[in-house]
């Protein structure tokens, strides 16, 4: 199959956009982010748009696998999945560092983590490879998930 390269940087654009966004908005939190009390294993600040990037890439391979693969109807509802955890994924960012509203954070990120699963179940449903591109995608939301609940007990 030939590579539709407009659709695919389009959707590699669009999650990329969706944490670019969510990353201005929250940038000023840091400085909150940085005097919290952290669990063992909390990963430094420079790795976290590091794995934010891959993964944002790789949910828009993903989407782009998904759009493309003939399967309209299910690629609907599929992507349909996808753009409304992208937006559980953008607002959870806003809960957590601009409302500093942790235990309600970790509850939006279980929401979206079981829509992650959903997607991905979805998204593997029609192209094996676009549910296994979402795999490292839902391993880091379990750790963010880990990280969100420790801080919310912590602090």
């Amino acid at each position: 199959m030939k590579i539709q390269w407009r659709k695919l940087i389009i959707c590699i654009l669009i999650p990329l956009a969706v944490g670019g966004i969510a990353a201005f908005l929250t940038r000023d939190s840091m400085q909150t982010f940085d005097t919290l009390n952290k669990p063992p294993l909390s990963p430094p600040a420079w790795l976290f748009p590091v794995v934010w990037t891959i993964l944002y890439t790789l949910m828009g391979i993903a989407s782009y696998i998904v759009l493309t693969s003939g399967k309209t109807y299910r690629a609907r509802s599929a992507l349909t999945v996808y753009g409304i955890q992208l937006a559980f994924n953008f607002l959870w960012s806003i809960i957590f560092f601009n409302l500093n509203a942790y235990v309600f954070a970790f509850v939006w990120l279980v929401l979206l983590w079981i829509l992650i699963l959903i997607t991905t179940v979805l998204f593997y449903r029609i192209c094996k490879t676009a549910g296994y591109l979402l795999i490292p995608y839902i391993l880091w939301v379990t750790f963010a998930g880990y990280l969100n609940f420790a801080i919310a007990m912590l602090n």
